[in-house]
């Protein structure tokens, strides 16, 4: 049996597809720097070695899975080549080990995590399921009929397959440092299309999806009545939404889910319409609805206190407005205090009135120093340029997050996609300490 060495196992892809082999029996290793991600919890969980990076992790007779971060002059990948150990790119092994099941990937600019975690979490209340989520979450079954994936757009990765189903759930501008410009962006959806073999589900609201050509059926979901899958009859109350699904203009049943925010409502008709387009019961589907509960960084809550805390992976100007709409809904007598560290300099440089836009729509924001990348640590800007734009906002460090405190019962929205968790943290330990104190 061939042992699986993960070259940067602790990527949230890695991470996740490691789980998946692990869980469908396979022997899986991996290795990585010695700073503690999240991603490395699961890992641990199930007791799969983590080895530092060196070259002698590498024997004969194993194949090497490489995260694409890592360039082939890699030590592991060298010693590898040396030995003759197959080395396979992760979204390489990814295309091809999906083709064993009915894989349904989900791609857009904005929902893929949660539509890839709600739809995981439905369809296996039908058949067993596979999923890989790109917040690091993954797992296997040895004997799983669907296989559901996020699949991402950047640098055009998610060419790497070909699947049954793909879900489109938008098409927008993000990643300034690879993409030139919306027709870039959807010239890369326009090429997975032709690869999709059963049928693509996309959001008709969205006027770039519109244009989407296929050989396949394009079936079409979203608020406006010219959509196969329409939503009509919303209600918004603090425990969640509910709301009538009509298919072509026939009313098919009506929905209640647990979530908040009209993106919520279209990421469950994404996954309502691949159910009926497989042949899952609406009964089957409001079950498994009823008992979702979320992916790890996307609207998660923490109460201390008479505060509430949210953790949202929320890092481009639509997303940061879906994130203050579900608040605004859920919490609709509460104060919302914006907490928000921008990631990357190319992305705040290309959307920086839209960030000062989409931030105003809380009560107060507050700003954290941006965060860079490895490819990119510096930029033309800083974070002061950003809070100019923005009427009461402030810059905080870690050391200076007490300024919170002022706004006691509220609740703070902390945004972003690098360590914006580390402002979390410090926010908790002063609450904590102020209710022992």
């Amino acid at each position: 049996m061939t042992v699986f060495h993960f070259t940067g196992i602790k990527g949230s892809g890695m991470s996740s597809l490691a789980q998946i082999l692990f869980d469908a029996g396979e022997q899986v290793q991996g290795s990585d720097v010695d700073k503690y991600f999240f991603t490395e919890q699961p890992l641990r969980e199930r007791n799969i070695p983590i080895f530092t990076f060196n070259a002698d992790n590498i024997k004969e007779g194993m194949t090497v899975i490489a995260g694409n971060a890592f360039p082939d002059d890699h030590p592991e990948l060298v010693r590898a080549r040396e030995i003759g150990v197959e080395v396979i790119r992760y979204h390489k092994f990814l295309g091809e080990y999906i083709g064993n099941y009915t894989s349904i990937a989900i791609t857009g600019a904005h929902g893929k995590t949660s539509t890839t975690g709600l739809m995981a979490h439905v369809v296996g209340g039908y058949k067993p399921t596979s999923y890989l989520i790109g917040d690091g979450t993954g797992a296997g079954h040895e004997n799983a009929d669907f296989f559901v994936m996020e699949a991402c757009e950047y640098r055009r990765h998610f060419l790497a397959y070909n699947p049954d189903y793909a879900v489109m759930t938008n098409i927008d501008f993000d990643h300034p440092d690879y993409f030139a410009n919306i027709e870039d962006v959807y010239s890369a959806f326009q090429s997975l299309a032709l690869q999709v073999k059963k049928a693509i589900i996309a959001c008709g609201d969205d006027e770039q999806l519109q244009r989407i050509q296929a050989k396949v059926p394009v079936v079409y979901y979203g608020f406006g009545a010219e959509n196969d899958f329409e939503a009509r009859n919303v209600e918004k109350t603090t425990e969640g939404t509910t709301f009538d699904v009509f298919v072509r203009n026939e009313f098919y049943s009506t929905f209640f889910i647990p979530l908040f925010g009209d993106h919520a409502v279209l990421n469950t008709l994404a996954v309502i319409t691949l159910c009926e387009y497989e042949g899952i019961s609406p009964d089957i589907i409001q079950e498994r609805l009823h008992t979702y509960k979320g992916v790890k960084r996307r609207f998660t809550e923490t109460d201390i206190g008479d505060n509430v805390l949210i953790d949202d992976y929320a890092h481009h100007p639509t997303e940061i407005r879906a994130t203050i709409q579900s608040a605004r809904q859920k919490f609709p007598d509460r104060e919302l205090v914006a907490i928000f560290q921008p990631h990357t300099f190319t992305r705040t440089q290309a959307f920086l009135q839209d960030f000062a836009d989409s931030l105003s729509l809380a009560d107060t924001a507050y700003l954290c120093d941006i965060f860079g990348s490895a490819r990119e640590t510096q930029g033309a800007l800083s974070i002061h340029d950003l809070a100019s734009l923005i009427e009461g906002s402030a810059v905080i460090t870690t050391e200076g997050i007490d300024i919170l405190t002022k706004h006691n019962g509220a609740v703070f929205l902390f945004m972003g996609a690098g360590d914006v968790h580390k402002f979390q943290d410090a926010f908790e330990n002063v609450l904590k300490n102020n209710e022992t104190a």
